[in-house]
């Protein structure tokens, strides 16, 4: 799927989603991303939803975002409250979605001028 964005703004977009990959700003990732609207795009180490754990979630509030989008890969499934419970503790937004309609979301906060961070789990056929 592509997905337009705003080529004035100078904010990291999803550019189009797939199966096995994320394009940002036109450039195709095959692993999941940590993506914020305003920084770094950074690997991610988690390679399934299985394998989410406390130190990923550790990751995403030491980026101090105001909202997190967490795409949970192909269908959306909820972290375990034992993990969600470092962003609760930093009062940090989040939304649990699967990752094609996180990178629509990210896309359309983004356009507001939101500070978000997209921690996108890419499933590789």
């Amino acid at each position: 799927m592509k997905l337009q964005s705003d080529p004035h703004s100078g904010a990291n977009t999803i550019t189009g989603y797939g199966d096995g990959y994320v394009e940002i700003n036109k450039t195709p990732y095959n692993h999941a991303v940590l993506l914020s609207s305003d920084g770094n795009i950074e690997e991610w180490p988690v390679k399934s939803f299985d394998g989410l754990a406390a130190a990923n979630f550790t990751q995403m509030a030491a980026l101090k975002p105001e909202l997190i989008l967490i795409g949970t890969g192909n269908r959306q499934r909820f972290p375990r409250p034992e993990l969600l419970k470092t962003l609760i503790e930093a009062k940090i937004g989040f939304e649990v979605m699967d990752s094609q309609a996180a990178c629509r979301t990210y896309n359309i906060l983004v356009g507001e001028g939101r500070r978000v961070l997209l921690a996108l789990i890419v499933e590789v056929p």
